[in-house]
């Protein structure tokens, strides 16, 4: 077990104690973003030459699948924020010294939808625009954010998508734009930029950030060999897996005491045992499929092999399945847990709505990684888009 996870397990209690005030604040509470921060969790994908630990995507994916056990909006921003130093790792030195070098334990927002729209200029670009669901953005001093470049003087060809950081007084958070029915402590606001200048070395390509056109910037390190969608898909999983975690560990506690109307004890109803077996079931089998592909492939990189696009849309494939999987086994084991699981007094009941908000995430969605897998598998030459 790494450290930083270690550390998450020993203040387990203290984040569960700030699940309930971060989200009466709409954002994560500062206690709980300083036990993450304190942890080292956010540095564990981050590189050696800027304060990280450059670590396994396992440890990574481990210690956020603990924060969210614990707290599941503190998870998430766990998941989300914490992927970022992955990238930021593949960006120009001038930036990645920007960013860390007084401070390795700063953190950096996003989203990466190309909701701006930027304007080539002298040494950069003018970016314009207004994006949602900046995850933990209220404990972030940067922005890492999508955007389309509009140049009419260049050739014909696909749009050039690319992801503009941005320090903290260059934006704005826009504040009570964040109104849901789980993970509400994430504080995933809106952002709005009107004409910020962003410096070209502070950009970089969507598509090759995408198709592994930078790991050769730290081509001696097999953690940036990887697939960036596949991390960052990974990370939400893993987010969205210690959450159902969170739910079991409830669900457990509930049975412990539940007697039903007709005098039948929850730890001896057939039903319910059936429920948490397959929940439990479909949880472990997710996290052990998902670390033996990471395994596999770390293991390839290291000896330097790569990995095709065929095979990023089948970890798509196999790990969006796994989280319809475990989605599907919680619904089961909440319908079965009676109308006592659904009253606010009770914790299952704000764990379920967290999980489900987390389904929703493009990372976890299936509709269109399914035949995307099936067009490249059976080469129809039909291109689907998806984040891969």
């Amino acid at each position: 077990m790494h450290e930083a996870v270690q550390r998450i397990d020993d203040a387990h209690d203290l984040l569960v104690a700030e699940r309930a005030p971060s989200n009466e604040l709409g954002r994560l509470t500062d206690a709980a973003a300083r036990i993450l921060i304190d942890s080292g969790g956010f540095r564990l994908l981050q590189a050696h030459s800027h304060g990280g630990y450059e670590s396994d995507v396992r440890d990574f994916l481990a210690w956020v699948r603990a924060v969210a056990r614990a707290n599941p909006s503190a998870g998430w921003i766990a998941g989300v924020v914490g992927v970022h130093p992955w990238e930021i790792a593949l960006h120009d030195e001038r930036l990645q010294d920007e960013i860390f070098g007084d401070d390795p334990t700063t953190l950096a927002a996003s989203p990466y939808a190309p909701m701006g729209r930027a304007i080539p200029c002298d040494g950069g670009f003018t970016l314009t625009g207004h994006w949602q669901y900046s995850t933990g953005t209220d404990h972030c001093d940067w922005i890492i954010l999508g955007g389309i470049v509009i140049d009419e003087t260049a050739p014909p060809g696909p749009p050039d998508v690319r992801h503009f950081i941005l320090p903290r007084g260059d934006y704005e958070i826009i504040e009570d734009s964040w109104h849901v029915m789980g993970l509400q402590g994430t504080g995933s606001k809106d952002i709005k930029i009107n004409g910020a200048f962003v410096p070209e070395y502070r950009t970089i390509s969507h598509g090759g950030l995408a198709d592994g056109k930078y790991g050769h910037r730290r081509a001696a390190t097999p953690l940036y060999q990887l697939p960036f969608g596949c991390v960052f898909s990974a990370a939400i999983t893993a987010a969205t897996f210690g959450i159902a975690q969170a739910c079991i560990d409830a669900y457990r506690d509930y049975l412990a005491t539940r007697v039903s109307a007709m005098g039948v004890v929850g730890t001896t109803d057939p039903f319910q045992q059936q429920a948490l077996a397959e929940a439990e079931a479909d949880l472990a089998a997710g996290i052990a499929h998902i670390d033996a592909m990471f395994g596999e492939w770390t293991t390839r990189v290291t000896n330097g092999g790569s990995i095709d696009n065929g095979e990023r849309l089948e970890f798509r494939r196999n790990q969006v399945r796994a989280v319809q999987r475990v989605l599907d086994s919680v619904n089961t084991m909440m319908a079965r847990a009676g109308t006592a699981s659904v009253w606010t007094t009770r914790a299952l009941e704000q764990l379920w709505r967290d999980l489900r908000t987390g389904g929703t995430h493009l990372s976890n969605s299936m509709d269109t990684i399914y035949t995307a897998w099936a067009n490249d598998e059976f080469n129809t030459g039909v291109k689907t888009i998806t984040f891969h």
